[in-house]
């Protein structure tokens, strides 16, 4: 049985003209809402002090959040590495989950922000193959 080129991944996915408007949008409020988490962590904000000295692993771990969630916001700006900074962003939120549910939080916005970054690699996903591709 023959399949279309599109189906079988043998050809690059086309997007419309408003299709990769409405990625570029969702990865820049994507990047926004990170950059603002992160730099948060980073600065010391009282809240995320407060919030890190109850997962009790340590201050360093607020810094090494934030700086992934920074980093990764400012891949998720740069089209060569946005599906790496999307990849980033899951693996937190993943974590951001297991901490919201043993600290008996909602895990409710961590879930939504992995669903949108997720969104974000899957429809970017060819840029990791290519990556393995050429290496």
């Amino acid at each position: 049985m023959s399949f279309p080129p599109t189906l079988t991944g043998t050809a690059p996915a086309r997007r419309g003209r408003a299709g990769r408007i409405a990625l570029w949008v969702v990865q820049v409020a994507l990047a926004a809402v990170f950059l603002f988490a992160g730099i948060s962590k980073l600065v010391g904000q009282r809240q995320m002090v407060a919030l890190f000295g109850q997962i009790g692993v340590g201050q360093w771990f607020r810094y090494f959040t934030g700086f992934v969630e920074v980093s990764a916001a400012l891949a998720l700006l740069v089209p060569s590495v946005a599906v790496f900074g999307g990849v980033a962003l899951v693996a937190t939120m993943v974590g951001a989950i297991a901490t919201n549910l043993l600290l008996g939080q909602s895990p409710l916005p961590p879930a939504i922000l992995l669903l949108v970054a997720a969104a974000v690699v899957w429809t970017r996903r060819r840029q990791l193959f290519a990556s393995r591709a050429t290496q």
